[in-house]
């Protein structure tokens, strides 16, 4: 399959519209499932990043122990807790999180950033992810979720995004990341959904077509960087998806717009702050200069 480089023309067709006469309801309701104790920073970053993307209205859902850190970290955005034990969700919680996301018309969601690794987090991302039917990007522990379930991977979120750094993708593949056109390949195939396979030169794969980045370096080999991306990909999916329709080519489109903006971000800041000393939390900071090179 041939590898295409992304291209700015290709990048500005996938910048959602921003109409003079809208709304925030216009602009994608993001719930973001995510966070445990002693990671929910992941879920702030994300959310974060959903609405720095440009999302109308995002809701962190989270174990109802870890509501307050959250909250008291993002004042725009709203939370749902639900049924946790140990700082981590329980399987019971994603009934909950499901009959929340219907109530509030969730139009995207997005699981996975720091959820755990415990049985009953797992549990809880497989069962919501075979509930929901919403547009969903998949990340971080839902994916290792779904690589210690059942296969064929069973989820009713369609059209889906997955972005798996290479230990994901292996695990996920059942084999080690080494011919990375071929595995962002097999992903797609795999989860029937967009791919985006993470590292230098992030391959975006939506079946037919294999897109390659261009932006980014080291500066971004840090911990909380993929979260920023997810959430990003996630606010980029609801506003498009909105706008166009939630399709496999708004899909691909955004997670490519999302990878670009997120490695020039990382490139801006490490013009400022050097490779080795940029943070996660800064990249939203040059995100407002990344877009005007849009």
């Amino acid at each position: 399959m041939k590898v295409n480089l992304l291209t700015r023309h290709y990048l500005q067709a996938q910048l959602p519209p921003r109409p003079k006469n809208s709304h925030k309801g216009d602009f994608g309701r993001v719930l973001v499932v995510a966070g445990s104790r002693g990671m929910t920073g992941a879920a702030i970053l994300s959310a974060r990043a959903a609405l720095k993307s440009g999302a109308g209205l995002v809701t962190v859902a989270c174990p109802e122990s870890e509501r307050k850190t959250i909250a008291c970290a993002l004042p725009e955005v709203m939370t749902f807790g639900g049924a946790c034990s140990g700082g981590a969700f329980t399987a019971v919680a994603a009934s909950q999180v499901a009959a929340f996301a219907g109530a509030k018309k969730i139009d995207t969601l997005l699981i996975g950033p720091g959820l755990g690794s415990s049985r009953g987090a797992r549990a809880f991302a497989l069962k919501l992810l075979k509930t929901l039917e919403l547009p969903a990007v998949v990340d971080a522990d839902a994916l290792n979720a779904l690589a210690c379930g059942p296969r064929p991977f069973k989820i009713k979120a369609f059209p889906a995004i997955f972005t798996p750094h290479a230990g994901e993708a292996a695990r996920l593949l059942g084999k080690a990341v080494s011919d990375r056109p071929a595995c962002a390949a097999a992903l797609a195939a795999l989860t029937g959904g967009t791919a985006a396979l993470k590292g230098p030169g992030t391959l975006i794969c939506g079946g037919k077509t294999i897109l390659k980045n261009i932006s980014g370096g080291p500066e971004l080999a840090k911990g909380g960087s993929g979260d920023v991306l997810a959430g990003l990909t996630a606010g980029f999916y609801a506003q498009s998806g909105l706008a166009r329709g939630f399709t496999p080519g708004t899909a691909l489109g955004s997670a490519a717009l999302a990878v670009f903006l997120h490695g020039l971000c990382g490139d801006l800041a490490a013009k400022k702050y050097t490779e080795r000393c940029v943070l996660a939390g800064e990249l939203l900071d040059f995100l407002p200069e990344a877009l005007r090179y849009l």
